[in-house]
């Protein structure tokens, strides 16, 4: 009886036989895809050593231009970062109002294929424009200005809600409209009832978030000329050199970004889970209104 050989190489290849080729070659391909591309786009950009360091100086010398920040033409920023709020809501309620019945179109689960499929490539399409594209394209029959910038957010809202809200009904629970329908409760019936009081909190949580990403598409489309805070910004880098208020208007949209996140993320908090947000913002609204008070305490000694 020969005894086998049991030292660590042995010992190796019994518990793990050796790799097949494939797994191999699949794993060189998948790293060949990713660091030719690397190459290939540092080549095209023209990124440089010298460039990479001198980047960190440019940067500083750009921050230092803009701070300390003047503010004394607050008014008019003020003014300025109310009206990208403006473009941001009025875009996000065009969204909101658009996508609700394409998402209902789009599901697979309610719409028949023949008009499901068409509403997702519908959707897809309007998705492949950003917001700063569909801007520029509408400027050639609205003109210049924030409602420019509302209807291009308000386009592009609709494809991206319409796709979130078309998975959102799809993913319901079919049991509740299956009792409807075996209970003589017709097509409408069953979303009305089954279908909307389940998705609905998803859906306007998406809406929300929708509009921080809206508040923040304002302000990069004043590029464009669409109104809003980014065409003060970039008014002042650009024509009159004017950076310490370039930097007040950039931190008070920062300020105004910041403030706008944690407010809905509260909000997106309590409508998906029920339960109160934890964050700072929501602590204080709760300390400024007394909503911390149990309502039963308040019935009981009314």
């Amino acid at each position: 009886m020969t005894v086998p050989d049991l030292t660590p190489d042995a010992i190796h290849d019994m518990v793990r036989p050796e790799e097949s080729l494939w797994p191999r070659i699949i794993k060189w391909g998948v790293t060949v895809g990713i660091i030719v591309p690397l190459i290939w786009s540092v080549v095209g950009l023209e990124i440089s050593i010298g460039r990479m360091l001198a980047t960190p100086g440019q940067v500083w010398s750009l921050l230092t231009g803009m701070f300390p920040p003047d503010f004394d033409d607050w008014p008019r920023l003020m003014s300025k970062l109310l009206e990208s709020l403006y473009v941001a809501w009025i875009g996000t309620l065009i969204g909101a109002a658009f996508s609700f019945p394409a998402g209902f179109m789009a599901a697979t689960n309610i719409a028949p294929r023949w008009v499901a499929i068409p509403t997702r490539g519908i959707l897809s399409g309007i998705r492949a424009f950003p917001e700063l594209v569909l801007a520029i394209i509408f400027i050639v029959p609205f003109g210049l200005g924030p409602f420019t910038g509302a209807l291009a957010i308000g386009l592009h809202s609709i494809g991206t809600l319409g796709k979130l809200s078309s998975e959102v009904i799809e993913g319901v629970d079919e049991g509740p409209v299956e009792a409807i329908g075996a209970s003589g409760g017709n097509l409408f019936m069953k979303m009305r009832f089954g279908i909307v009081p389940q998705a609905m909190p998803n859906i306007v949580a998406y809406w929300l978030y929708r509009f921080e990403i809206n508040v923040r598409a304002s302000a990069v489309l004043g590029i464009v000329g669409a109104g809003g805070i980014g065409a003060e910004i970039v008014g002042r880098l650009r024509f009159r050199g004017d950076w310490p208020k370039a930097g007040a208007a950039l931190l008070l949209t920062i300020g105004a970004v910041l403030v706008i996140d944690a407010i809905s993320a509260s909000v997106r908090r309590r409508i998906i889970t029920g339960q109160p947000s934890r964050t700072v913002i929501s602590k204080w609204m709760t300390a400024i209104t007394g909503s911390h008070r149990d309502p039963r305490f308040e019935i009981e000694n009314a």
